[in-house]
C-alpha cells in the first residue's frame, strides 16, 4: 500500500509526527494556527512599537532629561506633562502591597498573556494581546528598575482629573480595545454567509 503524502515525517518509538499542513508541508511551529501564523509578524511589531516607544520616552525622561519626580510642565488649559511614579497597578490600586508580590502577579499575567498570544488564531486578538504584553512588559521593567512606574500625561477640566498614565498604558488600552472588537466577531470570517 503506498502513502499519498510525499515524504511522510518520520516517526520513532514514542513520537507523534506533525500534522500537515494542507499543501503537504509540515507547519512551521505547532498546531495550525499557534506560534506563527495569522498576524505572527504584525504583532511581533505592534510588541516592539508599545514596548519600544514607552522605554525610549521614559529613558529620555530620567537619563536624559533628569526627571526624577513632581516635575510640571502645562502644555495646554486641559493637559499637563508631569512625572509621578505610580507603586501600584493599575490607578494606582494595591499600592500598599510589597514590590515583590506586585512584581510576581505582573510577570503571572504577562505570561498568560503571551501563552494566549502564542496559541491565538484571530489577527485582531493576537495584535490586541502584543499591545497589551508591549505595555505590561514596559510597566514591569520600570517596577523592577525604579520600585514603580513612571506617568507622564496628565489631561485635567475645571475640577476633574484623569488619571495620569503612560504610553505602555496607551497601548495596553489600545490592545484592549482591539480584544472587544475581537469578541465582538469584527474582523472574522464569516462561516456561511447567507
Amino acid at each position: 500500500m503506498s502513502n499519498p503524502l510525499p515524504n511522510p515525517p518520520h516517526k520513532g518509538e514514542g513520537e507523534v509526527a506533525a500534522p500537515l499542513r494542507h499543501d503537504g508541508t509540515l507547519p512551521l511551529v505547532g498546531r495550525v494556527g499557534e506560534g506563527v501564523g495569522p498576524a505572527f509578524w504584525p504583532s511581533v511589531v505592534l510588541f516592539l512599537v508599545a514596548f519600544g516607544a514607552d522605554r525610549l520616552q521614559k529613558f529620555l525622561q530620567l537619563s536624559v532629561f533628569g526627571w526624577q519626580g513632581g516635575e510640571y510642565m502645562p502644555v495646554t488649559s486641559f493637559f499637563d506633562y508631569v512625572l509621578v511614579w505610580n507603586t501600584g497597578i493599575s490607578y494606582g490600586l494595591f499600592a500598599t502591597l510589597p514590590v515583590a508580590l506586585l512584581g510576581a502577579l505582573m510577570l503571572a499575567a504577562i505570561a498568560a498573556l503571551a501563552f494566549w498570544w502564542w496559541r491565538a488564531r484571530e489577527p485582531l486578538l493576537r495584535m490586541g494581546l502584543a499591545l497589551c504584553i508591549g505595555g505590561a512588559l514596559s510597566n514591569a521593567l520600570d517596577r523592577w528598575i525604579y520600585g514603580g512606574v513612571a506617568d507622564f500625561f496628565h489631561f485635567h477640566y475645571s475640577h476633574w482629573s484623569f488619571y495620569i498614565f503612560n504610553l505602555a498604558d496607551t497601548a495596553i488600552t489600545f490592545g484592549v480595545i482591539l480584544l472587544v472588537l475581537d469578541f465582538l466577531g469584527l474582523g472574522r470570517k464569516r462561516n456561511g454567509a447567507t
